[in-house]
């Protein structure tokens, strides 16, 4: 099969374990930047052109959409979706999981616990809000923050109302939300592929720091995972939409807590903890529904 992968940079961990995945199983791999796709659509004829080259015959794509190319990037897989390309990743799954809040609006309505969360309108009504997450610290995350950028931790009432009136002079979008203290910095990346979790592990957070995140220093190790934290990861990724996540879990009193969800989730942490081929599961994936999505197309042609 021809494999497309949507990547910004070819170099990326990620990306470089994906192509070599799908030469493994003699796949013709090919990355493009989505960044640098035009689309053409007209009656019946949805064309995807990249550097002025027409892209053609691809069995399927793989999108690995990052936070600054959301936009351009969801028009570009729904332009697949018109194809009838398979695709890892649907424009309603990188839009949902994408804008976190809505995330946790979709997940909430399903009765899946997440943190009590405020979408700020200004800081007029900020001392309101934080009066009804409760006593600090409170976590202060802008809605299109990554890789723990733009997630900062208030100690106190004074601290919180500084930071929002700081982020609301720059006209950035806030959520406020409730601090987990029993958590201690720790969280559970839960690896999901087609439905099935594939890998796990606990990450923890460097010493003086709250985000458990690897690219901050966090550390990370294998993690069993109780029957109801499977539950609520494989249904956190069912209710947004995706078949490739990476599920971040909270330890709390009240029982897991969906954290995150990630559309375009990074391999690099999570297969050198894990040791597991997950890039290999996401090809396997591959050939498992590019060809469904063949016969369906011939069938619609017919």
């Amino acid at each position: 099969m021809k494999i497309v992968i949507l990547s910004r940079n070819m170099s990326l961990y990620s990306t470089q374990r994906l192509i070599q995945a799908g030469r493994n199983r003699n796949h013709y791999m090919m990355v493009l930047d989505h960044m640098r796709c035009d689309l053409l659509i007209e009656k019946g004829r949805p064309v995807i052109y990249h550097d002025d080259q027409r892209v053609h015959n691809v069995s399927a794509y793989i999108p690995r959409i990052g936070s600054s190319a959301t936009i351009h990037g969801e028009a570009v897989v729904r332009h697949i979706e018109a194809m009838n390309v398979y695709s890892t990743l649907s424009a309603d799954g990188l839009i949902h999981a994408r804008n976190k809040f809505r995330a946790y609006q979709i997940l909430a309505a399903q009765n899946i616990l997440v943190p009590k969360t405020i979408l700020s309108s200004s800081s007029y009504t900020a001392d309101t809000m934080l009066h009804l997450l409760g006593e600090p610290p409170y976590i202060i995350k802008l809605l299109n923050s990554t890789h723990g950028a733009g997630v900062l931790k208030a100690e106190t009432y004074e601290m919180a109302m500084a930071m929002i009136e700081a982020f609301s002079r720059a006209k950035q979008r806030l959520m406020l939300q409730e601090y987990v203290e029993e958590s201690a910095g720790e969280d559970l990346r839960v690896f999901i592929v087609d439905q099935k979790i594939v890998a796990c592990m606990k990450r923890k957070a460097q010493s003086g720091d709250f985000r458990s995140n690897l690219h901050r220093g966090g550390t990370s190790e294998l993690v069993n995972l109780t029957r109801e934290e499977s539950q609520v990861a494989l249904r956190a990724t069912r209710v947004l939409g995706l078949h490739v996540a990476g599920v971040d879990l909270l330890r709390s009193r009240r029982g897991p807590m969906v954290l995150e969800v990630n559309a375009s989730p990074g391999l690099e942490g999570i297969e050198g903890t894990s040791r597991v081929d997950i890039a290999g599961k996401v090809i396997e994936m591959v050939e498992k529904y590019a060809n469904k999505t063949k016969t369906w197309k011939r069938k619609q042609l017919s």
